[in-house]
């Protein structure tokens, strides 16, 4: 029986900043959080979405009208290399707005996803009309939002949730990044492969496994630190710059290290938010999209006429006009809405995709992009 069919004491309200309101039930914590509000338009993969660090800030709705009926894995357990099997070690959204849930079952299920977000101090509603959201968002562009979960006997006011509003900070103000990005270098090896250095935005876990299935020893680096051309006498050999959240246009010391002629000799590879960067630290610019493109069904075409289906995570785009002068040309499009999704170098030693290539919305068909990567990396070793 669907879990939204129980009578529970916990409402939720969800609260635009253009004063449009959505009440459901209440799940998960008992607080009050704020955020950018955006949907996805997945039809699994919840857990691995909720733990992805390009998601920080940022209350997610699923347009998929049923959740949680496979549970979570254990948010602790970690695979052979040290990597959370999940995105990240911890849940990175601000809030989680579905139609409905239900109650999960599944052999390798550690809590449902009720229990996991009140532990984690996420709050989540139910019951809305998340059709109506996602054709609101899309009309008007990603809003600011509140999302409430509390006692029925009480609910907030516009007034009091517009305040809210005012007091929190922008989602572009935000020092996003420096929440997710590691504190100090790590490195990761399973066979004493080349080195790779990954400036590490957010990056997900399943970045990091694909460079090591492919043979690849991995330099984890925070995002403000240099690029070191040798770490413990090995040579580094190529660059990875991955996913996060945010607008890339404020992170000046990540766009000024690309920069350095050292990394610019670097076989380098850009996912998502690195394929900003990399646009950014050519002379190119990047804009915010309407409501991003969010989900496990993603289209990408190629020039020679291939056609992917990917998983994205953006909200931020490259501006194909800025890219004069850059040495940079265009390598993939969303045939969609026509937004830069590939760029390369002429030289063939820089490349980057805005979609997540070691994503699986079914066959793994964009891992070319890492074996391409392995391969000019040894070319280089």
């Amino acid at each position: 029986m669907p879990a939204d069919a129980v009578d529970a004491p916990l409402r939720g309200t969800l609260f635009l900043e253009d004063g449009t309101r959505f009440e459901g039930i209440g799940f998960g914590a008992t607080t009050r959080r704020t955020g950018e509000a955006v949907f996805s338009t997945g039809m699994v993969g919840y857990p691995e979405a909720l733990t992805d660090p390009s998601y920080r800030g940022q209350i997610l709705a699923f347009t998929y009208p049923l959740l949680g009926n496979y549970g979570v894995p254990s948010p602790a357990s970690r695979d052979h290399d040290g990597l959370p099997l999940l995105e990240s070690p911890e849940l990175q959204v601000r809030g989680v707005v579905v139609r409905g849930t239900t109650r999960p079952h599944h052999w390798a299920m550690d809590r449902s996803l009720d229990d996991w977000l009140r532990g984690a101090g996420v709050p989540g509603i139910r019951g809305v009309d998340t059709r109506r959201l996602t054709e609101h968002l899309r009309a008007r562009g990603v809003l600011r939002a509140v999302l409430d979960v509390g006692r029925s006997e009480r609910r907030p006011t516009d007034e009091e949730l517009r305040a809210e509003l005012a007091r929190a900070p922008a989602y572009a103000e935000e020092d996003l990044v420096g929440e997710v990005s590691p504190r100090r270098p790590t490195f990761l090896a399973r066979n004493g492969g080349p080195l790779v250095a990954v400036i590490d935005c957010g990056v997900k876990s399943s970045i990091v496994r694909a460079l090591l299935d492919r043979g690849l020893s991995v330099l984890r680096l925070p995002h403000d630190h240099e690029v070191p051309a040798r770490w413990h006498g090995r040579p580094v050999r190529g660059l990875l710059v991955g996913n996060g959240p945010g607008d890339p246009s404020v992170l000046a010391p990540v766009v000024e290290e690309l920069r350095r002629p050292s990394n610019r000799e670097l076989v380098t590879l850009g996912i998502c938010l690195g394929h900003q960067l990399i646009a950014l630290s050519r002379g190119g610019s990047t804009f915010k999209l309407k409501y991003g493109h969010r989900g496990q069904n993603k289209t990408i075409c190629f020039p020679d006429g291939r056609a992917l289906i990917v998983s994205e995570n953006h909200g931020y785009a490259v501006d194909p006009a800025s890219l004069g002068g850059s040495g940079l040309e265009p390598w993939a499009s969303n045939p969609d809405d026509g937004t830069l999704e590939g760029l390369r170098d002429r030289r063939g030693r820089t490349f980057a995709l805005q979609g997540h290539p070691e994503g699986h919305p079914g066959p793994q068909e964009a891992g070319f992009v890492f074996d391409e990567f392995a391969r000019k990396v040894r070319r280089k070793a």
